[in-house]
């Protein structure tokens, strides 16, 4: 199986009032083409860390972070924003979009900035209205975002991530600000996109969440100190003997 993701000896370290806070250390692992993998710890462990700092949204102190190959470390500034932009898709749990612009507009705007993509502005929008189809939001393409609910803003979210075709999605806590029904809603269509091949990694506190996902990594004190493989997660009745085995591994990690 082909990685997308090879991390070795990752540290991170911050100097706040002159001390030293190191928030990764020597963190090792590798995220494989097709795999749907979760990070769970407790709060403070590194989680949110780790995943900017593989994403190349935050630089690295030591160690080795490559993306499909390249090391992102090795990348300028332009370099590295293009390869996020191209090959990585981001959803957080703040919902950030821009006010001034309507749902479809918001979700093609990754689209329209890059340099790569040379469609047109007509095939770029057809694109975006075909992933809101997908995601049941299509009928709010007009829509400010102030007009929506959080499961549908979150849902565009998701389809703005998606836009430019990329080869790994990178989730911080996306059901983190929902209700359950739209936790629900917007980790089933996670589940769609990594059926349908996209490689996502996801910062989660839910074991709900996590235990629809084929991985997870255990981190805490800034290190990765277990991972499960709970395999593919196909079908809801799977579910409960799923949530079993990881909660059972979470509580022997002391969650």
């Amino acid at each position: 199986m082909n990685s997308v993701i090879e991390v070795k000896d990752l540290c991170k370290t911050y100097i706040i009032n002159k001390r030293q806070n190191n928030v990764l250390k020597n963190v090792n692992f590798t995220v494989n083409e097709g795999e749907m993998v979760a990070v769970m710890g407790p709060s403070g462990s590194g989680k949110s860390t780790l995943l900017y700092t593989v994403s190349g949204m935050d630089s690295m102190t030591s160690g080795e972070v490559k993306f499909r190959g390249r090391d992102i470390s090795s990348l300028k500034k332009n370099e590295l924003a293009e390869l996020r932009l191209d090959e990585m898709g981001f959803i957080f749990q703040q919902m950030y979009m821009l006010k001034n612009l309507s749902l479809l507009d918001n979700i093609i705007l990754p689209a329209v900035r890059s340099e790569k993509d040379k469609s047109s502005r007509s095939e770029k929008q057809q694109r975006g209205l075909e992933l809101m189809n997908k995601l049941g939001i299509r009928e709010l393409a007009d829509n400010d975002i102030n007009e929506v609910s959080g499961g549908q803003l979150q849902r565009a979210c998701i389809a703005r991530s998606m836009i430019n075709s990329p080869s790994v999605i990178f989730a911080d806590e996306p059901t983190g600000a929902l209700n359950r029904t739209s936790s629900e809603e917007v980790t089933d269509e996670l589940i769609r996109l990594n059926s349908e091949g996209t490689t996502i990694m996801l910062v989660t506190h839910d074991s709900h969440v996590a235990a629809k996902c084929s991985r997870v990594l255990y981190i805490m004190d800034g290190t990765i100190r277990s991972e499960i493989t709970l395999g593919s997660y196909e079908s809801p009745s799977s579910l409960r003997d799923r949530e079993r085995t990881l909660n059972n591994w979470l509580m022997d990690m002391g969650w």
